[in-house]
């Protein structure tokens, strides 16, 4: 932009609207919401290191942004995404295992075994 000033004696952006323009096609993706779809249709928003809370916000914002409506859905993909030893943790549980449409029940426990692994590991 600048050396189209420079060039032009005119800066290319006289509108708001000219930045908005300018804006989203910088720094947007020109399809965002089948890029978040693509994203959750593949491994790369799995947990991995992460903590619970840090790949629910994540997750959660995927989410949204692809416009998963469905319940069902969108655990499957929560579930797929955490790690081994949680999916493991809450396959196993003898009681209180959250419903299948149940995507904050399926958050909370998934948060509470984080924290109980962290708890363990700082004795």
């Amino acid at each position: 932009m600048f050396r189209q000033e420079a060039d032009t004696g005119v800066f290319p952006i006289q509108t708001w609207g000219d930045f908005e323009q300018q804006f989203w096609l910088h720094f947007f993706s020109v399809n965002a919401e089948a890029d978040v779809i693509n994203a959750l249709e593949g491994t790369s928003y799995y947990q991995g290191n992460w903590m619970v809370d840090n790949y629910l916000d994540s997750f959660q914002a995927l989410v949204s942004n692809a416009g998963y409506m469905d319940l069902w859905t969108v655990v499957v993909k929560f579930q797929r995404g955490l790690r081994l030893g949680i999916q493991n943790q809450i396959a196993t549980m003898p009681y209180e295992w959250p419903a299948d449409t149940d995507s904050d029940a399926w958050y909370r426990t998934a948060q509470r075994i984080d924290q109980a692994h962290l708890a363990n590991e700082a004795f």
